[in-house]
């Protein structure tokens, strides 16, 4: 589910909290780094349980208009669609992902007044209507329901208050998080294992990740002597801190992944100031790992595997 990019953006802001108090040491630096990983997965089951009980509260719904002592003609004819049918169930039912709920503690942080708000909100919702209406439901329509169930509650200001008080890097992944969940709603009925592509790969987190981490923390003078005579008119001390640590974790990047082509990271590194840099950053960056990026290839200290990956 991470890609490099989000493993890029975690990195940058543990180097980013250790430099910043001087308490903190690369252990410390490390957990919050793993942390940040998990929680990202986290919030993944977060968000997609959310979907799976707001569905499912159809059921409780079909008790409660049972229940009335004058129910409508509404209440006389409701079926809770929504709950029952073979697609959701594939997610509700699904044993494996029951016990990741539970091993994650993800239980614990629904909030049953949000999910019952939820599906009311819906309830009131044109696809819905139209959901109910249809003569007969295709695969795709089960589909589309419940991708608009999502985004209900994505643009619930309740909804997105409850999952930031839960998870303060709710605003960093969320675009992450959304993108991984209709991905799986994509593919109802899923598989039943199908949970085991979003949790995060080693190669991506500790592969990559980590080592990234290790190298910029433990060889921060190396990489500023590197970084500090291609400054030009610019003392280090200058350079925003962000801008700082995110063209030291390109040359950490350069240096020691042959099999990321170097534009890639150039490119990479660049886009991640625009969100979190200042609005002259992306020049910058941009100006100083080109020249870097140049001078570390003519002294042969970039030596990329496979052809175009210096260029490509």
């Amino acid at each position: 589910m991470l890609s490099r990019r989000n493993v890029r953006v975690k990195v940058m802001q543990i180097l980013y909290a250790l430099g910043r108090d001087v308490t903190q040491d690369y252990t410390k630096g490390l957990l919050g780094y793993r942390r940040q990983i998990n929680q990202s997965f986290d919030l993944y089951l977060l968000v997609l349980f959310y979907v799976i009980k707001i569905a499912g509260y159809a059921s409780t719904d079909l008790k409660n208009r049972k229940s009335r002592h004058r129910p409508t003609e509404e209440d006389k004819f409701f079926k809770p669609i929504l709950a029952t049918n073979p697609h959701i169930k594939s997610l509700s039912d699904n044993i494996g992902l029951s016990n990741l709920i539970d091993t994650h503690d993800i239980r614990e942080k629904l909030d049953e007044d949000l999910v019952r708000l939820m599906y009311n909100e819906f309830l009131k919702s044109e696809d819905y209507k139209e959901f109910l209406l249809a003569d007969s439901l295709t695969p795709e329509d089960y589909v589309n329901i419940y991708l608009s169930l999502l985004k209900t509650c994505l643009q619930s200001n309740h909804f997105q208050e409850v999952l930031e008080d839960n998870y303060s890097q709710w605003i960093d992944d969320e675009s992450l998080v959304v993108g991984a969940v209709k991905k799986t709603l994509k593919q109802l009925p899923v598989a039943s294992d199908f949970y085991k592509e979003y949790i995060p790969s080693d190669e991506a987190t500790v592969d990559f990740g980590e080592f990234l981490l290790e190298t910029v923390f433990f060889k921060d003078k190396e990489l500023l002597d590197i970084i500090t005579p291609n400054l030009q008119n610019w003392d280090a001390e200058r350079v925003a801190i962000i801008d700082m640590i995110l063209i030291k974790m390109a040359i950490a990047e350069l240096l020691n992944f042959n099999s990321i082509p170097g534009k890639v990271t150039l490119n990479e590194y660049v886009e991640i100031s625009k969100t979190y840099s200042t609005d002259k950053s992306k020049d910058f960056i941009n100006g100083i790992l080109d020249r870097l990026f140049k001078q570390l290839t003519e002294d042969q200290k970039i030596l990329k595997e496979g052809r175009g990956l210096l260029d490509s």
